[in-house]
This record gives C-alpha cells, sequence and structure tokens, in this order.
C-alpha cells in the first residue's frame, strides 16, 4: 500500500514527521476494514463496550454527551485522518455518542491492536501520544472560548479552527472549507442558541471577514479573525525531537 497517497491517516501523520516502514505497515493494519455509515447514524452509544477505536477515511462525525432534560454538547468534532476513541481508552465503556454528520466511512480497529504499536512501532506510539496530548490543550482553548468568548468570538474562533484543522490533510486548501454542520450542531459545540450562531455568522459576513456559500465557508480576513478572537494554531506544529528511533522493542 502506498500508505501517502492513500490513507488520510498516514498523510496527517506525514505532516508532523517521516514515517517509519514500522509505521505504515501499522497503519495498514489500522485501515484493513471498512464501514459505511448514513448521515445520522450513530455508531455508539455512551455506555456501549469500548473494544475499537475508528480511523475516519470520509466525511465528517462529532462526539457528544447528553444531558438528562435533553440538551447535548457537542465535544469533539472528527474528519478524515483523525482517529476517533482516544480519550476512552482508559475505560472498558463509551463515555460519549459519535454520530455522522454526513455519509461517513470508517476503519474500526481493536483497542488491543494498540499493544503491537508500542511494541513494534515506537515512532508511531510516540506520534500518538504526542497528538492525544496537545488535543488537551486544544481543549483547554475552547473551553476558555466557550467561557469567556462572545458568540461571534466563538464562531470565529471555531472556524480557525477547524481551517487549521482541515489544511493538514489537504494542502491545497485556501481559505474555503466545506461546513457539513447544521446550525444545531454549532450551537451545541459553542454553547450559543440557534438565533446567536445565526446573529454571529450575519455579523462576521458583515463585517467582511467571512462569505457563506452553498454549504462552504470562505474565510476573508484572516489575520483579522485571529486577533478578533485571539486566536493560536495548535494543528500546524508539534515538538518531535524527543520521539525515538523507530527500533522495535524486543520483548
Amino acid at each position: 500500500m502506498n500508505a501517502h497517497t492513500k490513507s488520510c491517516l498516514a498523510q496527517k501523520l506525514s505532516h508532523y514527521a517521516e514515517l517509519d516502514e514500522a509505521s505504515l505497515e501499522s497503519i495498514a493494519r489500522f485501515e484493513r476494514e471498512e464501514r459505511d455509515f448514513a448521515k445520522n447514524d450513530e455508531v455508539y452509544q455512551e455506555g456501549d463496550q469500548n473494544i475499537h477505536l475508528y480511523v475516519v477515511k470520509k466525511g465528517w462525525l462529532y462526539s457528544y454527551a447528553d444531558l438528562k432534560d435533553g440538551r447535548r454538547q457537542i465535544v469533539e468534532i472528527h474528519h478524515p485522518g483523525d482517529i476517533v476513541g482516544f480519550p476512552d481508552i482508559a475505560f472498558t465503556e463509551r463515555t460519549t455518542v459519535l454520530r455522522a454528520a454526513e455519509d461517513v466511512r470508517l476503519c474500526p480497529f481493536p483497542k488491543k491492536d494498540l499493544d503491537e504499536v508500542f511494541k513494534r512501532a515506537p515512532q508511531l506510539a510516540a506520534l500518538l501520544f504526542a497528538l492525544a496530548v496537545r488535543n488537551q490543550v486544544i481543549m483547554i482553548d475552547f473551553l476558555r472560548a466557550i467561557g469567556r468568548m462572545s458568540a461571534r468570538e466563538r464562531i470565529a474562533y471555531l472556524l480557525l479552527d477547524l481551517q487549521a484543522r482541515l489544511r493538514i490533510t489537504n494542502t491545497t486548501m485556501t481559505t474555503t472549507f466545506r461546513l457539513p454542520l447544521n446550525q444545531t450542531e454549532i450551537s451545541d459545540v459553542l454553547g450559543l442558541t440557534n438565533v446567536y450562531v445565526s446573529r454571529s455568522f450575519t455579523a462576521l459576513e458583515k463585517d467582511g471577514l467571512i462569505r457563506r456559500s452553498n454549504g462552504s465557508v470562505e474565510i476573508l480576513e484572516e489575520d483579522r479573525m485571529k486577533r478578533i478572537c485571539d486566536f493560536s494554531d495548535r494543528h500546524t506544529k508539534l515538538d518531535t525531537s524527543w520521539f525515538p528511533d523507530g527500533t522495535p522493542i524486543v520483548a
């Protein structure tokens, strides 16, 4: 398999480090099986047995937690090249619901396969660990945005974060990207009402910061938007200076 051209996961990880043969072989094993899910399908529910992780091959999904009164909080958005399920590795049951925002294709692989990654592909293990830890910092940034920013600033922050993430696996992407999330889903990401989401998008358009068309968003003044919401790109760079040399661990 030419993993660099056929695998979104390999393409994403190759942005941060030149993958060795053991890493590419592990990625190929992750992606042996494919399953398709339709828009709005629930891949798993909170409380389900936690056996598999999933590589996103196509489409957008999101993870969310339900409140007892029927409200929900979307805690993570997933794109092609992502591995879904890392936050639940320490648990035997799922802590969130995973739902498809559009038609998607996933590659499930057993959680126990990570054992071989740590033994045979230390470079990949280090990279996956670094990305998982980095995501905790990204979550802190989002908590700051949700807790302290205005509705307009939150929308700006979300759009900039999505753009930064998508550029990792789409190097030809300019300032326009698809946004297959509806208004209610965006509300549930940012803790806003539908009315505030609509007004905030309109305000950003009137200010000449974005343009919307046919389910896509174009960011017209990226630098000004970054200043408005104090955005820090945590996606583009990763310190790999401490990574192991790739020599397998001999049991």
